[in-house]
């Protein structure tokens, strides 16, 4: 068949050209199940049927006029089967976060009018439950584990009769490219969420340019291992590139398996954001101090070569041998702990440490950071597999097809098939963002040798001091975490005098440091307000201060015994702060920063 024009065009082109055994598995009972290319085509034309013959539709084809059907569960291969089956109804899929509050599920369920809701467990049916009498609009629940007293969605998997295939294939060819294929609510930094409109040729657009750079991996016929949440504009769109390239997708059993699930199905390449690879970062180096003698001193000797790694320059043979000896000693079982096959890690959403992308890329296994947002399908650059197209501290090259350009003020403009159709119901907040084919990313950046771009900050987030400089908290924010003792920053001083900074202790690391002292753990609390953390952290702040202006270096500071967390409302689901919303709930503590 030609290239995919639709969506679900990308299962058909996979049955065609490479099905597989194992196009979508997850674990079922301690058992890997696994759908093969043409099951999951079969039970989405399963699907698709049964909405159509209970009445779902495209309406008179705008986007207000479409059936609206939310998704809201755990990644697993219902999810997918289930969207290709709305999407090819002419309805359009609205996927919802799992661990969503419940005024923004309110807001998004009644704001897109979604006639039927998907959900993954009891849990989540429950949660809808509490809010159902505040919507209208929805008619059907079902859900994907068995629940009491629920529909199942097994109840639409119906035996395909003649005629039902027929209005399924009627409908599939009436669905055009430029059609709407999905509303994706971005909870974002501030203010309520917003429904971006991505049609088929949107997310399509990105697929072919996404391909380009995986295929590069080499990963035809292998296997990816997926957390990220799938209603996540860049989960969903990798997820229909691994569809196009003829990539297995195993969905990871929860966030506290993955290291298991890692070993178990031995992926080449996965999708993370930078928190995550921290987190398995910081894995490694508490079992590199857990290490004694000459063991350890070898594992600090490998880390310190990685620290050091560069590319796109010649290194000293000296140093490449001595790499060679701790990829033999060290490296190679930090690649076991990843299941041994990871070739490359594909990170965005946030920015990364250049030190993890040093320290993996020595190890064996290439980081290819990328960049962009939802309104943009979502990718917008990516660095690339070969060393020629990837430089540390920038977010690579632009995707084939996109075009960019930087306003005076230094804000990344965008332009392409990728841009998205525009937010529902909300022409003024569309024309806020796109000017003619240009869409404001809200981001500060720079293209690095005319081809590599580089975020700065986000235009949002500068803010001015009150001799009137101006600082960007995300590179201050960035350099900070790299410490040990620093597990989440934010950085403030909007006309203030000096540059202060919100702190969460690394609580886990802090445990350590206590024991190898010889005192009991006092509890997050207590230690937030001992005065031997504070000389730590003190001291790291002063190690990261000298590679900043005068301006832009931490002054003053106060300790916090939480963690900020998506469920009290201080991150997004991406892991990114709520600005306003942290410096509302410690407007007091701010204040007597500069008391």
């Amino acid at each position: 068949m030609p290239a995919p024009k639709r969506l679900f065009d990308c299962v058909t082109y996979q049955l065609e050209r490479f099905p597989l055994p194992d196009m979508l598995c997850a674990k079922e009972n301690g058992i890997w199940r696994k759908y093969s290319t043409a099951q999951v085509r079969d039970m989405a034309n399963q699907i698709s049927a049964t909405l159509l013959s209970r009445g779902l539709s495209s309406g008179d084809g705008t986007p207000e006029g479409r059936d609206k059907v939310a998704i809201i569960s755990q990644n697993c291969p219902e999810w997918m089967i289930v969207d290709l089956g709305i999407q090819q109804t002419g309805a359009v899929s609205v996927p919802v976060y799992p661990n969503i509050n419940n005024s923004e599920l309110k807001f998004i369920l009644s704001d897109s009018g979604a006639k039927v809701v998907f959900v993954g467990d009891e849990a989540l049916y429950e949660k809808l439950q509490e809010i159902t009498h505040a919507l209208p609009d929805l008619q059907e629940i079902y859900t994907f584990k068995p629940v009491p007293h629920a529909k199942s969605w097994a109840e639409l998997l119906l035996p395909l009769t003649p005629e039902a295939e027929q209005a399924v294939t009627r409908h599939r060819e009436a669905i055009g490219e430029e059609d709407l294929a999905t509303i994706l609510y971005t909870s974002g930094t501030t203010g309520v969420p917003k429904g971006v409109m991505l049609s088929h040729r949107n997310l399509v657009s990105n697929v072919f340019g996404s391909a380009k750079i995986i295929e590069e991996i080499g990963v035809r016929g292998k296997r990816a291992l997926s957390f990220l949440p799938l209603n996540h504009a860049f989960e969903r769109m990798a997820t229909y590139c691994y569809f196009y390239c003829g990539v297995s997708i195993y969905y990871a059993e929860g966030m506290e398996k993955i290291g298991e699930n890692l070993r178990e199905v031995k992926p080449t390449l996965f999708t993370t954001v930078p928190r995550l690879l921290e987190k398995v970062y910081e894995t490694i180096l508490a079992k590199g101090n857990a290490l004694t003698g000459t063991k350890k001193k070898l594992f600090f000797w490998a880390l310190g070569l990685a620290e050091r790694f560069e590319i796109n320059q010649p290194q000293p043979i000296n140093y490449r041998l001595q790499l060679a000896l701790a990829d033999k000693l060290i490296f190679s079982k930090w690649r076991q702990a990843l299941g041994g096959e990871v070739k490359a890690i594909i990170t965005g959403a946030a920015a990364c440490q250049v030190r993890l992308l040093k320290v993996f890329t020595a190890a064996g296994v290439v980081i290819q950071e990328g960049y962009g947002l939802t309104e943009a399908s979502p990718i917008i650059s990516g660095n690339r597999y070969p060393e020629k197209n990837r430089m540390f501290g920038t977010v690579g090259p632009l995707l084939e097809g996109v075009e960019v350009k930087i306003a005076e003020d230094g804000e990344i403009l965008c332009k392409g098939p990728n841009v998205m159709l525009g937010y529902y119901k909300r022409p003024d907040l569309t024309a806020e963002v796109i000017s003619g084919e240009w869409l404001h990313t809200g981001d500060i950046g720079t293209l690095v040798n005319g081809k590599f771009l580089k975020i700065t900050d986000r235009k949002k987030e500068l803010f001015k001091t009150s001799g009137g400089k101006y600082v960007a908290p995300q590179p201050i924010e960035n350099r900070m975490v790299e410490s040990p003792w620093i597990e989440q920053i934010m950085v403030v001083g909007e006309l203030q005098k000096y540059v202060g900074a919100l702190i969460v202790p690394a609580f886990h690391a802090l445990k350590e440091w206590y024991a190898k002292q010889g005192l009991p753990y006092p509890g997050d609390d207590a230690a937030a307000q001992d005065k031997q953390v504070r000389t730590l952290i003190k001291e790291a702040i002063n190690h990261y201060n000298q590679f900043f202006n005068p301006v832009e270096q931490v002054k003053r500071f106060e300790l916090l015994p939480h963690h900020w967390t998506i469920s009290n409302g201080e991150l997004t689901p991406t892991l990114k702060l709520k600005r306003k919303v942290i410096m509302q709930k410690y407007e007091d503590l701010i204040g007597a920063m500069y008391r």
